[in-house]
């Protein structure tokens, strides 16, 4: 490639960014983004990762609001094929268009094969922030030439809060919710599970989840890890999504979709984990081995996804309800305590307790999502098994979120709290 024509690409770019901040409605994501600037200034890569369309273009264009900056997105079908010595010419187009650049965005520069060299060598003189699709970015590239000089922060689809922000839901003070209020925002969390948390969806619509979906299996996936079986990589994706919130064995899965190794599955489950399409929680246990070797459960990123490409319809919202209390747990440990881990519960009885919140050494805190607590049957049995967890492992921080029941009860010993999923999802 050429100078000149690189040069066009980066300022068609341009116009195409510069519309997208006037023209669409940009809110200020719930993160601190003051801490986030700051691991520019040092000689280091900031590394935004996360699923295609989550937001990650226009979080770091607002890192760089202050700054003179060069952008460049390489998911663009224009530089298809384009190889790490074109890098350089890249570097030339951008000081001809600004003259001197102090700072860099490169986006979905993974697409270009070897760039680790020349990011390591720019990063030396320049602040840069890159953005990826497919945590292998980090785990690999980056990991492999950058050891000890790059930064990584996990973005998410808008979270319940964001979602409000963007839908201009007036969110009050908690000691100030009313009954009315209540309504209203459980109304909101229905409307948040249908639609989900990726900001184009509030765009265009349901279609562009399809979209988004492909691209995943296809760019990220298929093209990156050279898939040769297509249909059973794109149909462990679709079934892995429509069976959220459950648990799965990989020795099952291949015999589902008839492959010879359930190595082969477990390898497309990581691959789908790679792009932050699927998150597979492990069941707890104190011994190693066996939380190897049990089941898994899988959640979907955004529910918006689900309701996309799954026949399960959104008015079941049990496992809905539990797969938006996953991601959000999710959030909270990526984006503000990283040394917390999440599991799930399950004894010898078949006993389930959804969540399990381990930071070190200590359990701190044992979760169950009931949507339908209204039902005796189903509170006694999601209590018990409550109850039984916290026995064994010497938790008393015992939390069950419903749909629409807030208050306390003492059961045997311990005190359990219930809360409303809408108002767990913007506590702090």
């Amino acid at each position: 490639m050429n100078v000149a024509e690189i040069k066009r690409i980066i300022q068609e770019q341009e116009k195409e960014r510069d519309d997208i901040l006037k023209k669409e409605k940009i809110i200020q994501r719930d993160l601190d983004t003051k801490k986030l600037k700051s691991f520019i200034k040092f000689p280091n890569i900031l590394t935004i990762l996360g699923i295609r369309r989550c937001g990650k273009s226009v979080l770091s264009w607002l890192l760089m609001k202050d700054e003179k900056y060069g952008y460049i997105n390489f998911d663009d079908e224009s530089l298809y094929g384009m190889k790490a010595t074109d890098l350089n010419i890249v570097l030339k187009a951008f000081y001809q268009i600004y003259g001197h650049l102090d700072f860099f965005i490169f986006d979905e520069i993974q697409n270009v094969q070897g760039w680790e060299l020349f990011a390591n060598r720019l990063r030396r003189t320049k602040k840069i922030i890159i953005t990826g699709s497919n945590s292998q970015l980090l785990a690999s590239e980056l990991a492999t030439h950058l050891t000890g000089r790059h930064i990584d922060f996990v973005l998410f689809p808008f979270s319940f809060k964001e979602f409000c922000i963007y839908k201009n839901i007036s969110l009050e003070e908690k000691s100030e919710y009313t009954t009315e209020t209540s309504a209203k925002m459980e109304e909101a969390v229905r409307e948040y599970i249908k639609i989900g948390g990726l900001p184009e969806t509030y765009r265009y619509g349901k279609p562009i989840l399809r979209s988004i979906f492909s691209d995943i299996i296809t760019k990220d996936i298929i093209k990156r890890y050279k898939i040769r079986n297509i249909s059973a990589m794109e149909s462990l994706a679709k079934y892995l999504v429509s069976n959220f919130s459950n648990e799965i064995s990989f020795n099952k899965l291949k015999n589902i979709f008839s492959l010879k190794k359930a190595h082969t599955i477990k390898n497309y489950v990581k691959y789908l984990e790679n792009a932050y399409l699927i998150f597979v929680l492990e069941r707890f246990s104190f011994k190693l081995k066996q939380q190897i070797i049990a089941p898994k459960k899988i959640y979907c990123i955004d529910t918006g996804i689900i309701n996309s490409i799954s026949f399960k319809s959104s008015e079941n919202f049990g496992k809905f309800f539990e797969n938006v209390v996953c991601i959000e747990l999710l959030r909270r440990k990526n984006h503000l305590q990283k040394d917390v881990e999440i599991f799930y519960w399950k004894n010898a009885q078949h006993e389930e307790v959804d969540f399990l919140v381990k930071q070190k050494n200590n359990v701190k805190q044992l979760i169950q999502v009931c949507y339908n607590i209204d039902n005796d049957d189903v509170k006694k049995r999601e209590l018990k098994a409550l109850v039984k967890a916290s026995e064994e492992l010497k938790c008393n921080n015992l939390l069950v979120i419903t749909e629409c029941v807030e208050g306390e009860e003492k059961i045997g010993r311990n005190n359990v709290r219930f809360i409303p999923l809408w108002k767990w999802l913007l506590s702090d």
